[in-house]
């Protein structure tokens, strides 16, 4: 869907993609979480983006002007943890590379305060092998998140949970016996079992339909991103 025609090219040229992709990933990275997968997605065409690109940023930024008054809010919650940690993943949702999209969200109380959709460094073979990778992605942001609340005095004294909706990839996690199809893998995506076997995370399953960060992952209808906005914390 490159610009490929004269006009196309022409068009193009005249056109702030790079500038409306940056403002975007701006609000994405900062107070916007509901639209980080779809910035991510604009953003893999910076180099040589087409006139439906072009449209794709323009919906955007409709959807942004419907929904200005959204914003992140903190109240407490019920869980008994100092934050909450999701993963999910989107397998082969690249059309292009095969590759898949991996998402974690990281929750203190209602609001979200760490979150990323990106590609995956490699094609995972199983929807299995996606959210695995996912989840050593958020584990890692787990790790970030205990060390940093220990400096600021609190007392990490339970495992971390991570919060996945395959109950494959939690097997692996949990299990060294389950990895008869998974044998291939670089093997510093092991580390996630290390952090198990410490008892640092805890991987437990959750429903997609509680799942907040299945948003970073792909595309949603209408009903489904209002409910993850929810879940994100963004009123």
């Amino acid at each position: 869907m490159a610009a490929s025609t004269p006009d196309e090219i022409k068009f193009m040229c005249q056109t702030p993609y790079l500038s409306a992709v940056g403002a975007l990933m701006y609000l994405a990275i900062t107070t916007r979480p509901d639209i980080t997968n779809a910035v991510s997605i604009l953003a893999r065409f910076n180099s040589n983006p087409g006139p439906t690109h072009w449209k794709a940023v323009k919906h955007l930024f409709r959807y942004l002007k419907g929904t200005m008054d959204l914003k992140l809010v903190y109240r407490p919650s019920d869980s008994p943890e100092l934050f909450t940690s999701y993963s999910d993943a989107d397998h082969g949702g690249s059309k292009d590379s095969g590759r898949s999209t991996g998402g974690y969200l990281v929750k203190v109380g209602t609001g979200a305060v760490s979150w990323s959709s990106k590609l995956q460094p490699v094609v995972a073979l199983s929807t299995t092998e996606a959210e695995y990778i996912a989840a050593v992605e958020a584990g890692k942001e787990i790790v970030w998140m205990c060390n940093i609340l220990s400096k600021f005095g609190y007392a990490i004294t339970s495992p971390s949970t991570l919060w996945i909706n395959n109950q494959s990839a939690i097997n692996v996690a949990k299990n060294p016996e389950h990895h008869g199809r998974m044998k291939h893998m670089d093997l510093r995506y092991y580390w996630l079992r290390d952090m198990v076997e410490g008892g640092l995370i805890t991987p437990k399953h959750v429903r997609t339909e509680h799942m907040a960060a299945d948003i970073l992952t792909k595309p949603l209808p209408r009903a489904k991103v209002k409910i993850c906005r929810e879940l994100m914390g963004l009123e």
